[in-house]
């Protein structure tokens, strides 16, 4: 069974994103939003895919904070995790906002919230996963 981590600060999304995971995508889910953590989660093969929130508005490295695009591009520099799919979920869903992100962090995909389309949701997971 693939395993999803999900990098959230809002503990009703990471919920939501958990349920619709495990019962529509047939996925194990593990949630964290401390750095430390994911990297060892990362880095231990742990996880075949993250959802990395782009807020983070707690999350804290070294003793400085970080958000869900800073933790993505230490993901994608470390030759252990640069292959880990990482999908930014956010709910900055301006104009230019997908590309932007997706450039800055180095992701694999974009997903905005509030997810509203589950079944959508499910298959763009599982597509990252096959790939």
């Amino acid at each position: 069974m693939k395993t999803v981590l999900i990098v959230e600060d809002d503990l009703i999304n990471a919920r939501v994103f958990s349920k619709i995971l495990t019962n529509r995508g047939g996925l194990a889910v593990k949630h964290t939003e401390n750095v430390e953590e994911v990297l060892r989660v990362a880095q231990a093969g742990e996880a075949d895919i993250i959802l990395m929130d782009v807020s983070l508005a707690r999350s804290v490295y070294q003793g400085k904070p970080m958000n869900g695009i800073q933790l993505t591009q230490l993901l994608k520099a470390d030759p252990q995790t640069t292959a880990l799919p990482i999908v930014l979920v956010t709910a900055h869903a301006m104009e230019g906002d997908r590309e932007r992100f997706l450039t800055q962090s180095g992701a694999d995909g974009y997903i905005s919230k509030p997810v509203t389309d589950h079944q959508l949701f499910v298959d763009q997971v599982l597509a990252l996963l096959s790939s």
